[in-house]
C-alpha cells in the first residue's frame, strides 16, 4: 500500500507538470525544459558519464569543444523531455516537422508487408514515431515501460494523442514482436542502447554489445530494414529522413548474417551521431565497463606524464 501511494503521488505530480507544460505552449515548454537541464545537468553525477562518452567517441576533440557539446546536449535533452507533453503538436500535420523520403514509408505501407524500422536516440526521437503514424504504415513502436504503472499509463495516453500504438515487450520481446510481424505489423526499434547479452560489434571504434532483434526479425521475415533519423531545427522544428534501406546478406552462415546486420544498424546510428553529435542521448553508458576502465587508465597515465597543473 505504501508503494502504491507513492506511485499515485508521483503520477499526480507528473500529470500536473504535463498540464503546466501544455499551458505554456510548444516553444515556451521546450525552452523551459532546455533551460532546466542546461542549468542542472552539468551539476549532476551524470555529467561524468557524458564527458566519458564524448572522450570515447571523439578522442581527438579539444576539451573546450567537449564541454560546449556536453552543455548543448543537456539543453536538447531537456527540450526533448519537455516536448513529450506537447507531442501531439509536433507532427507533420502541425507544420513543425518536415519529412524527407516519405515515399519510402508509403511504399512500405502499400506493399502490405511488415518492415523493421530502426533508429537511435536522436534529437526528439518521438517525432519519428509521429511521422510513422502520419505515413499510414501499421506499426508497433517498442518502448521500455516506466517503473511506476500510473505514470506509464499517463505516458501512453500522451502518445496515443498522436496515434502511437505502444508495445512494451517482456524480456527481449522476440516472441511478441514475431507475432506482430506475422499479422503484418511493422515494428520500430531504437537500436543504440547497451544490451548485455547481445553480439559484440563496433561503435565509434570501440566494442559494444548490441541488440540483435532488428537483424534477426528482418532475416526471419524477409523484411526490409528501414532506417530513420531526425535532426532538431531552429524554432522547435524537426527534419525526419527515411534513408536508403539496409540490406543484410543472406548466406549459409546465419549467425554471421545477423552479426553483419547488427553492425550495419549500429554503423547507421554512428554516422548520424557524427553528423549532429549535439542531438544524441549522451547520458547513458553505451560501452561495456572495460572500455570505460581503459579510458580511466589512459587519463591517469596522461595526468602522470603531464604532472600537476
Amino acid at each position: 500500500m505504501r508503494q502504491d501511494l507513492i506511485w499515485r503521488l508521483q503520477a499526480v505530480a507528473f500529470q500536473a507538470l504535463f498540464s503546466f507544460l501544455r499551458l505554456l505552449g510548444v516553444e515556451r515548454a521546450s525552452g523551459l525544459g532546455g533551460w532546466l537541464l542546461r542549468t542542472l545537468g552539468p551539476k549532476t553525477g551524470t555529467q561524468k558519464t557524458v564527458m566519458r562518452n564524448l572522450r570515447i567517441a571523439f578522442p581527438d576533440m579539444t576539451d573546450a569543444r567537449r564541454e560546449a557539446l556536453a552543455l548543448e546536449q543537456w539543453d536538447r535533452t531537456g527540450r526533448t523531455f519537455a516536448e513529450l507533453a506537447v507531442m501531439d503538436q509536433l507532427t507533420p500535420e502541425g507544420g513543425r516537422v518536415e519529412v524527407v523520403g516519405m515515399e519510402r514509408l508509403h511504399a512500405l505501407r502499400d506493399s502490405g508487408k511488415a518492415a523493421v524500422l530502426i533508429s537511435g536516440h536522436l534529437a526528439n526521437f518521438e517525432v519519428m514515431a509521429a511521422v510513422i503514424m502520419a505515413s499510414g504504415l501499421p506499426c508497433q513502436v517498442t518502448y521500455r515501460a516506466a517503473n511506476n504503472p500510473y505514470v506509464d499509463a499517463l505516458i501512453r495516453q500522451s502518445r496515443e494523442r498522436y496515434g502511437i500504438r505502444l508495445f512494451a515487450p517482456k524480456g527481449d520481446g522476440t516472441r511478441e514482436l514475431m507475432a506482430g510481424m506475422k499479422r503484418g505489423d511493422s515494428i520500430a526499434l531504437l537500436v543504440d542502447q547497451k544490451y548485455n547479452q547481445g553480439p559484440e560489434v563496433e561503435f565509434f571504434g570501440q566494442p559494444v554489445n548490441a541488440s540483435p532483434g532488428a537483424a534477426r526479425l528482418a532475416l526471419k521475415f524477409g523484411a526490409v530494414i528501414q532506417p530513420l533519423s531526425v535532426v532538431r531545427l531552429p524554432g522547435v522544428r524537426f527534419r525526419v529522413t527515411a534513408h536508403e534501406p539496409i540490406m543484410i546478406p543472406e548466406t549459409a552462415d546465419k549467425a554471421a548474417d545477423v552479426l553483419a546486420g547488427v553492425q550495419a544498424v549500429n554503423r547507421f546510428v554512428e554516422d548520424r551521431v557524427r553528423e549532429v553529435p549535439e542531438d544524441w542521448f549522451w547520458v547513458h553508458r553505451r560501452w561495456p565497463d572495460r572500455v570505460y576502465a581503459a579510458l580511466g587508465d589512459r587519463l591517469e597515465s596522461a595526468a602522470r606524464r603531464n604532472g600537476p597543473a
